[in-house]
Formats: C-alpha cells, structure tokens, sequence
C-alpha cells in the first residue's frame, strides 16, 4: 500500500466523479498529492477511478469515498470516517452541487434539496474535519457561484412561497459563500477559508448559466492553484477565477452570517451526534 510521505498532501475533492471535480482530483494526483475523490455512490465513484487510472493517473495516490449529500447522516459518517484515517487534511475542496430542479423538493432530512446538497452537505462535512485541516494549516476551498449576488436567504421557508429553480440555486451558493467569511472567522490563523466562482464550465449546472461553457478541464488549475500552500490567499476571500471580487452584501454582514449560524446548526444538529 502507498504510504504517504511528508511531503504528499492530502485532498479531499467532493463531487469529483464528473465536471470540474474529475479534473481537479486529476491534477492534484499529478501534482503528487494524495486524493481522496468523493462521489455520491459506489458505481459512479468506481467509474471515475477506474477512468483516472486510464488516463494515467497513479493508483495509490487515488482513494474512494461515498457519501449521498441528500442524507445527513451519510455526509456525517464520511466526515467521521476521514477523521479518524487522515492525521490531518491539507485542502477540502467543496464542490459537489446539484442545479436545483424544477419542482420544488425536499431530502428526507427535511430540507429543500439544492440547500441541503450545495450548502449543509459541505457546512456539515467540513465541521466534522476541521482539526483536521487545522493540523494541517490546511485550505477550505468552497465552490461557489457568482449567481450568489443576486440572491437573498429565506429564513422561515428556505424554498420560498413561490419555488423558482435559479433562485433555490443561488440561495445555495449564497449561504456557502456566507459560511466561508464565517468559517476563516472561526479558523483564524489554523486553517484558511475562501471560496471561489472558477467560471462557466460545461457541467451539470450549466443550464443554471443559460450560455456555452468552457472545457471543464480548464477549471482545474484555479482551483489547485488557489490550494497550493504557496500561493497566497484572502482568508475569507471570494474569488472569480484567481481574483479577489467583491461579493453580495449579505456575505459582509455578520449579523446574517450569525442567523445563518444557527440556522444551520439546528438542521445539521440530528447528524452531529
């Protein structure tokens, strides 16, 4: 078996069986890192894997983790599972997303499913490994969305009283943009937290963009550039592409980060113990 070395990092790329994440998991295997590629189910998860080693990717750098982000639970058992293998996690890149879909719906949690896989999966996952990206002085890479701008969050009624699919949407990526400010608040100078719109890429969500996108290839090396320990970061930071922007005023209002907070903590709190 591959036995990691001091100087291989650790990754964890969630949502790497397809889109930008496949690549990404890619590049960083050929970086030298060790990665953890995360899929939603087995079959999906073995797919990708046996593709990667196709390719030329090294198979001992390469491990499968499953977790369905429509249950709570699942997400809370990986994180424990990764905390307990892994002595510390260098870069946890948050990129599994669904497009919301047409008709409003709801996880068995409770929750309505887009804010439930784009921003509680990730809230909660990364909870659970947070010592162990502060052992690592590690990097939260949190895929965000530039739709996150016109959005707005539905504090009693997450889907709304009238269920748009872009806005479900948006309200996601909002809420995780909102938690990546919290989360370099909480991380301090133990880990860094940014998140990033990398672009327009051809993906499962591109119908969310309503326009042609860019090989999906071609977002891989933002988002390992912007997770190497040599390239310098605003913690807490929204990034298109490498450049630091400026994001939705809600994102800069701690007062909302704080209800987001405990909105968040009492629809995760089942899972947590």
């Amino acid at each position: 078996m591959y036995k990691q070395t001091s100087t291989s990092r650790t990754i964890l790329v969630t949502g790497a069986t397809e889109g930008i994440g496949y690549p990404t998991a890619r590049r960083f295997v050929d970086d030298g890192a060790t990665v953890y590629l995360h899929a939603p189910d087995q079959d999906s998860g073995e797919q990708a894997m046996t593709r990667l080693v196709k390719d030329g990717a090294e198979p001992l750098r390469l491990f499968l983790v499953v977790a369905d982000f429509t249950c709570l639970n699942e997400v809370a058992c990986l994180g424990d599972a990764l905390a307990a293998k892994l002595p510390a996690l260098d870069v946890l890149i948050n990129n599994a997303a669904v497009a919301a879909p047409e008709r409003r719906t709801c996880t068995p949690d409770g929750v309505e499913l887009t804010f439930q896989v784009n921003y509680l999966a990730p809230y909660l996952l990364t909870t659970k490994l947070m010592p162990r990206l502060a052992s690592a002085g590690g990097k939260v890479i949190n895929v965000s969305s530039m739709t996150h701008r016109g959005a707005t969050i539905k504090w009693k009624k997450l889907a709304g009283d009238q269920y748009w699919p872009l806005a479900a949407y948006a309200q996601s990526k909002l809420a995780l943009t909102m938690y990546t400010k919290s989360l370099a608040d909480v991380g301090g100078a133990a880990f860094t937290a940014l998140s990033v719109h990398p672009g327009v890429f051809e993906s499962r969500l591109l119908p969310v963009y309503g326009r042609v996108g860019q090989p999906a290839e071609e977002a891989a090396p933002i988002l390992t550039t912007l997770g190497s320990p040599a390239y310098p970061v605003a913690n807490g930071g929204y990034y298109e592409g490498l450049n630091l922007a400026k994001p939705a005023a809600l994102v800069e209002n701690a007062r909302a980060r704080m209800r987001l907070a405990k909105l968040s903590a009492d629809l995760v709190r089942s899972a947590l113990h």
